[in-house]
């Protein structure tokens, strides 16, 4: 079992900047993708980047490239989400996971509780 807490959420203004943080225990094999989810009212999960232990970053979604920077720190075993020039469409829930492969649907193996983002205009 994998165990993951994130924290870092919050309200703020268009094009400020935040960042999550998820920090993983149990089992976390040194394989394992770690990825940031959002999902925003109505609309489905969806991945929005990942990097696996090695530091090899595997994935960014097209709305955050050149904005977001997903990085790990492996002696905290956590994982962060650098977040600039927010939007309000960034707006949504964002949740850490762990999956034993890279996948960009939302059925990964481990997931944490999820942290509110806001972005006001």
């Amino acid at each position: 079992q994998v165990q993951l807490v994130e924290s870092g959420g919050g309200l703020l203004q268009a094009g400020g900047s935040l960042r999550l943080s998820c920090v993983a225990s149990g089992r976390t094999y040194s394989s394992y993708v770690m990825g940031w989810f959002r999902q925003a009212p109505g609309k489905e999960r969806e991945l929005v980047a990942a990097i696996r232990w090695s530091g090899i970053i595997t994935y960014y979604a097209d709305s955050v490239k050149g904005r977001f920077t997903v990085s790990r720190d492996n002696a905290k075993s956590a994982i962060y989400l650098q977040m600039n020039s927010l939007k309000p469409e960034d707006t949504a829930v964002y949740y850490c996971a762990a999956n034993r492969r890279m996948s960009s649907s939302d059925t990964w193996d481990y997931w944490g509780q999820g942290t509110q983002v806001t972005v006001s205009s």
